[in-house]
């Protein structure tokens, strides 16, 4: 429990938050804290770096989070994870801008749908993470959304991370949600930390993708050095 885990996070600040408190409750629901002392160190560096909810992100977008990297580096994380989905979509560009192990969720996710027999599924994320096809994978039957539903589903993350009318944005996603569950969707990849939010407390077939990061994180500390 002594390696130190970087979060680089504030893509956006409320998910970073929300991933830090799952990872804690993680810890505690395993049974490895007996006292304070038994956390892990964790390095969390917030960023405020670019949405990446657009279809198109450039070199200039992916700096702040090439300069985030390298400050965890810097503060001496033994391995990172990234609070967002979309940048996953760029994760062999930045793994070589620092020596440090990134985690790499499409592969966590690939390894955990198998895992569960996942036979259909909806992905609910952001244009560049739908379109790029992050977390396609073979013998996997996908429902995808349509041009309006992927702009609408855009607003949705776009309005909430900025606070703006959060109830109107989660019925929203509610709705589409509901629409391809409906449609025989097994299940929903909420591909994108605001939608993990706002469809926390649904009881609906989903899985939110940093949730397999944390699982990821509990079994990089434990693996051999």
């Amino acid at each position: 429990m002594n390696r130190k885990i970087g979060i680089l996070g504030g893509i956006g600040p409320e998910a970073t938050g929300e991933f830090y408190l799952n990872l804690v409750s993680k810890f505690q629901k395993e049974g490895l804290i007996k006292s304070n002392k038994d956390f892990p160190p964790i390095i969390v560096n917030s960023i405020p770096a670019p949405e990446l909810i657009y279809e198109e992100v450039s070199d200039k977008d992916l700096e702040p989070y090439i300069m985030g990297l390298k400050e965890l580096e810097k503060f001496g994380a033994d391995f990172i994870v990234m609070a967002c989905n979309t940048i996953y979509l760029f994760y062999e560009r930045l793994q070589k801008e620092i020596k440090v192990p990134i985690l790499d969720l499409r592969k966590e996710m690939k390894q955990f749908l198998t895992k569960k027999n996942i036979k259909s599924v909806t992905v609910l994320g952001t244009p560049m993470t739908i379109k790029k096809e992050l977390y396609k994978f073979e013998n996997i039957k996908y429902f995808d959304l349509d041009k309006d539903e992927l702009k609408l589903l855009t607003e949705a993350i776009f309005n909430f991370n900025k606070g703006f009318e959060k109830n109107k944005q989660i019925q929203t996603v509610k709705n589409i949600a509901k629409k391809y569950l409906d449609k025989g969707a097994e299940l929903l990849i909420l591909g994108c930390t605001e939608l993990a939010l706002m469809l926390k407390d649904e009881n609906i077939p989903k899985i939110n993708t940093m949730d397999v990061l944390v699982e990821a994180i509990l079994l990089t500390i434990f693996m051999k050095e």
